[in-house]
């Protein structure tokens, strides 16, 4: 049986990440309060903001703008979207 975490984005026991996404203490607090599901959706528009608006992760302000949408979609804030995105269920 895998081990579960009370997800802050989703409000709900769910599966919880095997290992911290990120260094450090930041890693260590998303493993313990972030599940899988959640993790796996936040890549998703990581992914997609990366690529829509062409950030440059070497760049210290590319990587802050990131880190504060990441903070901002795991506490269920608004975040940014892609231009010009539609998810597949509205297609």
């Amino acid at each position: 049986m895998s081990n579960t975490v009370f997800c802050r984005k989703y409000q709900k026991e769910l599966e919880a990440l095997s290992f911290p996404p990120l260094p450090g203490k930041q890693g260590q607090e998303i493993q313990a309060t972030v599940s899988k599901p959640a993790w796996e959706a936040w890549q998703a528009l990581q992914t997609r903001l990366i690529n829509e608006k062409h950030l440059n992760m070497l760049d210290p302000e590319s990587r802050a703008y990131l880190m504060e949408q990441m903070q901002r979609f795991l506490d269920n804030q608004e975040t940014d979207q892609a231009e010009g995105y539609v998810p597949t269920t509205q297609a």
